[in-house]
């Protein structure tokens, strides 16, 4: 079964990627391949001037897999999510998120690693993943590259959920608009204006001079996080504990440690 849809439009210019794995189009490790895959054959594509990432349905995405992030997995898993993190850094291709609905976790992670955020105003955002007893590696990085530490600190810690309103006035979301059909307008819009008219190739530069530093960071960091998450935190009993009890929909019970 297919986990995303890929539409191309201006002649090849655009890719559109739908996210399309139930309502809540959780990014399992069968849509990391799908994704990966399709990243791949993007790389050859040198007249692509955009990629653009939305949910089917009514969300954009809850997140990765809870199931996956078991013990067990959880390696595995997080490896295979870093890796698309890695291909979208190495691709340079610009990059748009297209919003509604719940954005959460690893969809959330997704979302920011977007070089353009665009929502509806009913859109909702969180990294809720400490509220699992566990942390969101690639948001840790991105968030405060993004829009500060004080902020990323608060979004992360506390895990809290923000309104694209919200979002937008503390820089980490483009445009709200109010309404799905608005959503699609303005976007559409938007790339005829500031994207259409541009040179493919001269894009990838801007995306990689504007990320220079970002790209460090994520490439530094992501992996040392990755080794915090897999081989110290995973090996604590509340990670474990706050993943079982939701997988088990009961209030987990800590130990604090």
């Amino acid at each position: 079964m297919e986990k995303i849809k890929i539409n191309f439009s201006h002649g090849g210019a655009i890719a559109q990627v739908i996210m399309d794995n139930s309502k809540g189009n959780v990014i399992d490790s069968g849509m990391m391949a799908e994704l990966m895959a399709a990243l791949d054959t993007f790389s050859a594509m040198h007249e692509l001037k955009l990629i653009t990432f939305e949910g089917a349905g009514k969300h954009f995405s809850f997140g990765a897999s809870v199931e996956e992030h078991q013990k067990a997995q959880a390696a595995g898993m997080i490896h295979s999510f870093h890796q698309l993190f890695i291909k979208l850094k190495d691709l340079a291709i610009p990059t748009l998120a297209k919003i509604s609905g719940q954005c959460l976790g690893g969809g959330m992670e997704l979302a920011i690693m977007c070089n353009f955020l665009f929502a509806e105003k009913g859109a909702k955002f969180s990294q809720p993943e400490i509220i699992l007893g566990v942390f969101p590696p690639p948001a840790s990085l991105i968030l405060s590259e993004k829009i500060g530490l004080a902020k990323a600190e608060e979004l992360i810690i506390t895990g809290l959920t923000f309104s694209a309103d919200e979002g937008k006035a503390f820089g980490l979301i483009n445009e709200v608009f109010a309404d799905t059909i608005e959503l699609e307008s303005g976007v559409n819009k938007w790339i005829e204006h500031q994207i259409i008219p541009k040179s493919a190739s001269s894009l990838r530069f801007a995306v990689k001079a504007s990320r220079v530093k970002f790209n460090k960071v994520l490439s530094e960091y992501l992996p040392v996080l990755e080794n915090m998450y897999v081989n110290e935190l995973m090996n604590t009993f509340d990670a474990n504990e706050g993943i079982n009890s939701f997988l088990e929909k009961r209030k987990p019970v800590w130990r604090n440690n």
